[in-house]
């Protein structure tokens, strides 16, 4: 559901505090920056457990809400990422480091920034229901986008491969075929990039590294993220989508192309299962989990 805000509450909402660390949200697919019935809320929750409150900076790709949301769905996420980067080195309040929460694909999209946009840095990175290793379909609409979500599985249908798609459809490009691994590896312009598939990139590792914990919520029930072991950076075996083949077993931890392997091995990767549905989480829920992330 759509609500139009004041942009100024997107834009600034929250305290400059001395104590906690500023912190940084990115929604998910087919929600926006300011809405009060989800970020709104986790905004105030946060503020209210946290003393004194932290700055905290909701990230909008867009003049308003209503670009926000619909650069969820047909932004090319490359461009989403560059102009994230630009708006938090722009922000001041953020010089000395932040704590990044990002729901849905909003959380392999932080991933993206830890890895490509180091400055200011990141310090924990949160990823709630984030896909990881991509999805491969799109079973489910968020909200009241039934139109939009009708015409994204048409495009699929059509190719989710073709340049066209690519560039243009978000979904698209965090989409991996089992079936098509190579070609997947060939044209993915966002996913295969930033998991090392097609070029090694020694800055993207590096620059992961630096950060000092990856808080990854995975959702046991979920109906939104096939498969939902993505969430924990799990997909399926090529050619085979009865089978998973968890992180650890993964050519990108064996060959710890992105640092996660290190990462675990130092305790630094916090594996959280939740039994619930896509991004259905109690208050407590979060209080318990997330917030000691946020503290310092």
């Amino acid at each position: 559901m759509l609500f139009v805000v004041s942009i100024i509450f997107c834009l600034s909402h929250g305290f400059i505090a001395s104590g906690s660390p500023p912190v940084v949200l990115w929604h998910g697919m087919g929600d926006s920056c300011c809405n009060p019935l989800s970020l709104g809320t986790i905004i105030k929750l946060i503020e209210k457990e946290i003393t004194p409150s932290p700055y905290i900076h909701s990230v909008r790709i867009g003049s308003n809400v209503e670009e926000d949301t619909a650069n969820g769905f047909f932004m090319n996420v490359n461009h989403q990422i560059d102009y994230a980067c630009q708006l938090l080195k722009a922000d001041k309040n953020l010089t000395n480091g932040y704590h990044a929460v990002g729901f849905s694909q909003g959380g392999q999209f932080l991933r993206a920034i830890a890895q490509r946009c180091p400055n200011p840095p990141m310090l924990n990175l949160i990823s709630i229901g984030g896909q990881h290793q991509g999805v491969f379909g799109f079973p489910r609409c968020p909200g009241d986008n039934i139109t939009i979500c009708n015409f994204i599985r048409d495009l699929l249908r059509f190719g989710v491969y073709e340049s066209f798609v690519q560039k243009h459809l978000v979904q698209a490009q965090y989409w991996q075929d089992p079936h098509q691994e190579a070609l997947y590896r060939k044209v993915s312009v966002f996913l295969a990039d930033i998991n090392q598939e097609r070029t090694f990139n020694e800055e993207y590792r590096t620059n992961l590294l630096k950060i000092r914990n990856f808080v990854l919520v995975k959702f046991l029930r979920d109906t939104m993220v096939y498969p939902h072991e993505s969430e924990h950076f799990g997909f399926y075996a090529e050619n085979d989508i009865s089978k998973i083949v968890p992180l650890r077993e993964s050519e990108l931890y064996l060959k710890d192309l992105l640092g996660l392997k290190v990462m675990d091995q130092q305790s630094r990767i916090k594996f959280i299962e939740l039994d619930t549905d896509h991004l259905r989480f109690s208050d407590q829920w979060f209080i318990d989990n997330i917030i000691p992330y946020l503290k310092d």
